[in-house]
């Protein structure tokens, strides 16, 4: 493969900006945006003259025929996933696709079998692992400073108003854990490990959403540790500390606490020691923001070494499977209040 890999960005819409932001600063490394294509032309225009990108389409198919991409960044609403994963694996062209995956199991697994038969790149944009503060928190747990860890919290509550930027989501009848969770849960999974099993509650305190906007789930991890995974767009606490995921995890000999503003609280033996573990600030991201906006980067980054590497990234479509999995077994938990073992 050649350094420079010609990319395709489908989805020119409001977080796809961060998509197009981070390749931009990947030309370096090898990204080059050759086309971005969005059903709105108004938008597809925008983003080529914005970005320097000398071709720019309406309809994906016309792109995949007349570009000879190297990679396809799919940044879309997650009902398109499936269709548009088809595409690019006709063309074997290696894909990323924006989180949710899909909107069920049953589709995920249909687009990681098609990619498997094809034996093309697939991946998922999950975004969460790859943020500066969690990564930090990993390096923490892998030097085992605080012991074998037996319980976690982890938090991601906001009433920030993401219906301004995403009006969609008031619709998703199945809203906040595939949105939302899957976020947090595939942290839980980086964390503490695989999951034995999953009890859920949900809630929908917007009346003005059609599915769930909150959800408490409880997850025993397959090495006897504990954790609590809560999401909610409906929170009134102030100050908010949107969009930072709160940590608390507890180990055999201390404890770390991710807290508002990116500050890590580490106690070992009794000793507590406090370090700032914010997020760059890249030329294009903005507070507070800039913690997402800085994963985006980090992800596409990851992504792109992989692919020029020839192997899998460690959100692949398979390992994405796997989260996808707890938030199925958390809307069935919700549904029955029976803990639900995973199935990936």
């Amino acid at each position: 493969m050649s350094d420079q890999i010609a990319l395709g960005v489908v989805g020119c819409g409001f977080f796809a900006q961060n998509h197009l932001h981070a390749w931009g600063d990947l030309r370096g490394e090898g990204a080059e945006i050759a086309a971005v294509c969005d059903i709105d032309p108004a938008k597809a225009k925008a983003a080529a003259e914005r970005f320097g990108v000398p071709c720019w389409f309406t309809d994906a198919e016309t792109m995949f025929r007349e570009q000879s991409l190297g990679l396809v960044d799919i940044a879309t609403r997650m009902d398109t996933h499936g269709p548009l994963v088809e595409l690019a694996l006709q063309h074997r062209v290696p894909t990323i696709v924006q989180k949710p995956f899909a909107s069920t199991l049953a589709d995920c697994r249909a687009m990681v079998q098609a990619a498997d038969a094809a034996g093309v790149f697939l991946a998922v944009h999950e975004n969460f692992r790859f943020q500066t503060p969690i990564r930090k928190v990993r390096e923490v747990l892998r030097t085992g400073d605080i012991g074998e860890p037996s319980w976690a919290r982890i938090s991601f509550r906001t009433g920030y108003d993401i219906y301004a930027g995403q009006p969609y989501l008031r619709d998703e009848q199945r809203f906040v854990i595939v949105d939302l969770g899957a976020h947090v849960l595939d942290v839980a999974r980086v964390l503490l490990g695989e999951a034995e099993h999953v009890t859920a509650e949900t809630q929908k305190r917007n009346p003005q959403v059609r599915g769930e906007d909150t959800a408490t789930m409880l997850v025993r991890h397959r090495s006897g540790a504990v954790s609590v995974v809560e999401c909610t767009y409906g929170s009134r606490r102030i100050p908010d500390s949107f969009p930072e995921t709160l940590i608390e995890i507890e180990g055999s000999r201390g404890a770390i606490a991710l807290k508002t503003g990116c500050v890590m609280e580490l106690t070992v033996d009794g000793e507590m020691t406090t370090m700032d573990v914010d997020a760059p600030l890249l030329g294009w991201a903005e507070r507070p923001w800039h913690v997402v906006q800085e994963s985006v980067f980090a992800t596409c980054a990851h992504m792109l070494a992989a692919v020029k590497a020839g192997r899998d990234a460690d959100t692949s479509g398979r390992d994405n499977l796997r989260t996808f999995a707890l938030c199925e077994a958390a809307y069935e938990s919700a549904a029955s209040g029976k803990a639900v073992p995973p199935l990936a």
